[in-house]
């Protein structure tokens, strides 16, 4: 079964087509990345301008990477949020117009759950039940996941997201943006243990909270009479060790709690390589299995929405042609 993915949540156009959930024929990501840089964040009125202009150039090269005609395709998923309103609304209009058109399922998928399933998209994927974490700039989440549509939420971020704090520290320290990449790759040449930030889980719950580190290395930041290369590469370690050590520690406590040993990772933070080599010493410590999406697929793409899509179709999960966003 083929089925279109389009995925328009934040700053990234995208259009894959997946055969029976599992197979990328076609994804391609057109991203407003550049235009938003120098404003240190997405600016959402030029990222739905991004998508209103080149959505149909997106989808149609998806089709052509595929070597398939529109009237080959089984049906359309979309997603419908959590995102950016006229982003989202982009994606969904287009999405709608053309299962309407080819008189073809449509289906709505949630971004997040997407970026979890990005990270079993393969034949030896983790039998339910399995506890899955969400990382990016927008949601920090952890989930008991019992099936492609039973998702119950276990810990969430209480203020800033993991993502959402890198971008926060990069501007600090006059780093740009996205702060991600950057941070962690500025953390390497560092020295994790040469600052002590706190970052810790709430009390009794598996929510994170990163606000906290954020101030914390802003004033530290502003002690200091003269920042250093080393000092800026040493404070980025130190941060990024204090924040991805909870995130960890909460993944752990879920999985001890659930008597689970499986764990899937996604997001845009699940690319960090830091996070990567401590989850995989956790791993092979406490024998758990492991799966992390490939590098292609931690970003926002459509490949994830449309592996989804599959699964959920195939579960009789439909969509009207009166959704909506949901912001």
């Amino acid at each position: 079964m083929l089925i279109l993915g389009i995925e328009t949540s934040c700053d990234e156009t995208s259009a894959s087509i997946v055969k029976d959930g599992e197979y990328i024929l076609s994804n391609v990501v057109s991203s407003s990345l550049e235009y938003h840089k120098k404003f240190g964040g997405v600016v959402p009125e030029i990222a739905t301008r991004h998508h209103v202009e080149n959505i149909d150039k997106v989808i149609n090269r998806s089709l052509y990477n595929a070597g398939l005609k529109i009237k080959d395709i089984d049906a359309v998923a979309v997603t419908d949020g959590p995102g950016l309103m006229g982003a989202l609304l982009t994606g969904i209009s287009c999405a709608k117009a053309m299962s309407y058109y080819l008189n073809k399922p449509l289906i709505a998928v949630d971004h997040l759950r997407a970026h979890i399933y990005s990270a079993i998209m393969i034949k030896d994927a983790p039998r339910f039940p399995f506890i899955g974490l969400v990382i990016s700039g927008g949601h920090t989440r952890l989930y008991l996941i019992e099936d492609f549509d039973r998702f119950e939420l276990l810990g969430d971020t209480v203020d800033d997201a993991a993502g959402e704090a890198y971008d926060k520290v990069a501007k600090i320290l006059g780093l740009g943006y996205p702060g991600g990449p950057v941070i962690d790759t500025l953390a390497k040449k560092g020295n994790p243990d040469a600052i002590r930030f706190t970052c810790r889980a709430i009390n009794g719950t598996l929510d994170f909270s990163f606000s906290g580190i954020k101030t914390a290395v802003l004033y530290y930041v502003k002690n200091e009479r003269r920042m250093t290369n080393d000092e800026r590469r040493n404070i980025a370690a130190s941060f990024q060790e204090s924040v991805l050590r909870v995130i960890v520690e909460n993944s752990i406590k879920a999985m001890e709690k659930y008597k689970i040993k499986s764990f899937a990772v996604g997001g845009g933070v699940s690319a960090n390589s830091r996070f990567r080599e401590m989850m995989q010493r956790e791993a092979r410590y406490k024998d758990f299995k492991l799966y992390f999406p490939p590098l292609g697929l931690c970003s926002d793409n459509a490949a994830m929405i449309a592996g989804l899509g599959y699964r959920l179709y195939k579960k009789g999960i439909k969509a009207s042609l009166d959704i909506t966003a949901r912001v």
